[in-house]
């Protein structure tokens, strides 16, 4: 169906295309208006070309009804462009980015030191992940160390979790705040 709704819209952009060039050439004078009334008028009236042009039209309407009502792909799909898809023989699952940033998200909660996260998951073709973590940490702690083990916990969690494969763990510190026992 795809194929076939591409090709339409190329048609369609094709004809599009000649009737404005025709117009252009109308309006700046390149073509003389009654030449182009006498070939229409010639088309529409001489029965081998009546036919050939009305068959046309009905192939355009009939292509028209289909991309209008046509669906544009199968949910799923769509969604698999946002979110994990994986199968197995007992069928799918979906795993949205959402749920794999909020793991991550409690993951970096648990070490001391880091206070406001904010995660996002990239993805590609072959349910491969790459985490990407803002973070603000207090003054007090190692980033170095902090970092590495949360690197760390955050693949072993993901892959526990959801047996998914992760390829890198970005970190990137924000903004430092006070320590923990100044707050």
């Amino acid at each position: 169906m795809k194929k076939l709704s591409k090709l339409v819209l190329v048609l369609f952009s094709v004809i599009i295309l000649i009737i404005g060039v025709v117009i252009n050439l109308l309006i700046i004078g390149w073509l003389d208006y009654s030449t182009a009334f006498n070939a229409i008028q010639k088309v529409l009236t001489t029965q081998p070309y009546l036919k050939i042009v009305l068959g046309i039209t009905e192939v355009f309407m009939l292509f028209a009804i289909i991309c209008i009502f046509a669906d544009s792909g199968d949910k799923e799909e769509q969604k698999s462009g946002r979110d994990v898809l994986m199968q197995n023989d007992n069928g799918k699952l979906m795993i949205s980015r959402d749920t794999l940033e909020n793991l991550v998200n409690a993951v970096v909660k648990e070490f001391p030191g880091a206070k406001e996260a904010h995660t996002k998951i990239g993805l590609d073709a072959q349910n491969n992940l790459a985490v990407f973590v803002d973070l603000t940490v207090t003054k007090d702690v190692i980033i170095k160390d902090l970092t590495l083990n949360m690197q760390n916990r955050i693949k072993e969690a993901i892959k526990k979790t959801s047996d998914l494969d992760v390829n890198e763990v970005n970190v990137r510190i924000k903004n430092i705040v006070g320590s923990e026992s100044e707050e």
